[in-house]
């Protein structure tokens, strides 16, 4: 699994269907086939980034991540 923004592999689970990436500390959870992305602010809260990545996107890089799984 490579990160959408910055293509690390250095990914880690940190819930049943969220991510983070450790290469540039961006939250990702996944919803059946959507998937959100979530800038960690100073904080704790988190923006959407969602209006930066567009679906298709989503299904190419992470065709075999489920929610339902």
């Amino acid at each position: 699994m490579k990160c959408p923004n910055c293509n690390s592999k250095d990914i880690g689970k940190i819930g049943s269907h969220q991510f983070y990436c450790w290469g540039c500390f961006i939250e990702l959870t996944v919803n059946g086939e959507k998937m959100s992305v979530f800038q960690v602010e100073e904080d704790g809260t988190l923006s959407s980034l969602d209006d930066l990545f567009s679906g298709e996107e989503y299904v190419q890089e992470f065709p075999h991540i489920h929610a339902s799984s």
